[in-house]
């Protein structure tokens, strides 16, 4: 009896390894499911977003690479920007990361300048291979805002397309500032875009609804020297 014991001791020692052994590998299971599960919600965010980059520079040509974009730019874009400034009619084309509010579609209009931006914006890597297709600049609509001259800010201009708002920069270049006006779409008068070129431009932009809202007033400066900067700014460039 006693080695029957002996043996029936043996089998109950065993069967709590195993038992403890059970729940040793239920743990590892169930950690290894954990890390699982929180590398895959986890690693989009730990992961930069690789975008191909392509700006254009003076000469109009880019090289094209693939970079990491920063954490607030969550877009891979394309933009094409066609533009006129006094007689000479320019288009680029840019790929790069973007931010939200950078992908928008939108028209700034000074009269004897005249600025139309397209973009695409995707969340994938690398999704950004494609140009934006050309388009010509949209057909006047009616609406008139005031612009500015070399002399003063009483002519009237007429807006194109979706340029449904006025709008009014006042531009400060040392103890001189300039002023100019003319017609924008809804996107350029955003907050977040007037908020972030008024920063840029160190002066204040202003918009606002109706003919002629942009109220005339006089200006002293060489107007061309500031619409190249002002547009670029608008297009992030």
């Amino acid at each position: 009896f006693s080695s029957g014991g002996q043996r029936n001791t043996g089998l109950q020692d065993t069967r709590g390894v195993c038992r403890h052994r059970s729940r040793e590998e239920d743990t590892s299971r169930e950690s290894r499911i954990l890390v699982l599960v929180l590398g895959i919600v986890l690693l989009p965010k730990a992961c930069p977003l690789k975008c191909y980059d392509c700006i254009p520079g003076l000469s109009g040509g880019c090289t094209e690479t693939k970079i990491d974009c920063p954490s607030s730019h969550t877009r891979c874009g394309s933009a094409r920007i066609n533009s006129k400034l006094g007689g000479l009619e320019t288009k680029r084309v840019l790929r790069t990361c973007f931010t939200p509010d950078q992908c928008f579609n939108g028209s700034l209009n000074l009269g004897f300048s005249q600025a139309v931006i397209n973009t695409m914006c995707c969340t994938s890597d690398l999704c950004n291979s494609q140009d934006v297709p050309d388009w010509s600049i949209s057909s006047p609509n009616g609406k008139k805002c005031f612009q500015c001259d070399e002399k003063d800010c009483t002519k009237t201009l007429t807006c194109n397309g979706n340029e449904d708002y006025c709008i009014s920069a006042a531009v400060k270049a040392g103890v001189t500032t300039t002023k100019v006006k003319g017609c924008a779409s809804k996107t350029i008068c955003s907050h977040s875009q007037t908020e972030q070129l008024s920063a840029d431009i160190g002066g204040e932009i202003s918009c606002c609804q109706g003919d002629l809202c942009n109220r005339a007033s006089s200006t002293t400066a060489h107007l061309l020297l500031f619409v190249a900067p002002l547009i670029s700014l608008v297009f992030f460039s």
